[in-house]
């Protein structure tokens, strides 16, 4: 790990970490503060590839992944009102989602570095999230994988509510999905400010 990684990394883990506290606290009804803060994983991530390329992208995703798994396993030791803070699929859920997505992040980004400054980024971003969110709601929460914790209860979050308070009956943890979806979309074109004004302080000729 070269030092230039160093901000990278530190930036990763802060938003890792940062991100497993807040997903404790709940924002209105469909989403927690940590959907606010860990879709800027994906800003990092970008900016680490368009600087220093792909590989440099991946090692510092790897630290994030291995701080992710920290927190999994220090959340599974905390018992709260309902049981561990972290339930195994949560653990599994929260993981695969973070490894696929980023490692999906910097092949596409990769492969656009040569285009529209803001094509990468957003390309990259957009399906990253989009993938991140499906892995995470699915593995965390469907009945269709009721096989990986058969003792963790998840009937709360398959009751069936009208999607995001008013459209078609969908088990819950569907409209959690969709609002989460919905707030990674916007900050990643929120994020494209960042990005483009650290490019372009850090490489200025091909920013």
């Amino acid at each position: 790990m070269t030092r230039n990684l160093i901000p990278g990394v530190l930036a990763m883990a802060a938003i890792v970490v940062a991100s497993n506290i807040l997903v404790q606290f709940l924002f209105g009804q469909w989403l927690t503060w940590g959907a606010f803060t860990y879709p800027f994983a994906f800003l990092v991530t970008d900016l680490i590839n368009r600087i220093y390329g792909a590989a440099a992208a991946r090692r510092v995703v790897l630290v994030g992944f291995g701080v992710g798994l920290l927190c999994s396993f220090i959340g599974t030791q905390i018992v709260g009102d309902f049981g561990p803070l972290v339930t195994l699929r949560i653990a599994i859920a929260s993981g695969t989602a973070f490894l696929t997505a980023q490692l999906l992040d910097i092949v596409i980004f990769d492969r656009l570095r040569n285009g529209a400054w803001w094509r990468a980024p957003m390309v990259s971003t957009l399906v990253g999230a989009t993938v991140d969110t499906m892995i995470f709601f699915t593995i965390a929460f469907s009945t269709w994988l009721i096989w990986l914790e058969p003792a963790n209860d998840i009937a709360w979050a398959n009751e069936p509510l009208p999607l995001l308070g008013f459209g078609a009956e969908l088990p819950l943890w569907v409209s959690l999905a969709v609002a989460d979806w919905g707030v990674k979309l916007s900050l990643s074109v929120v994020a494209l400010i960042p990005f483009r004004l650290i490019v372009q302080r850090l490489l200025p000729k091909s920013a």
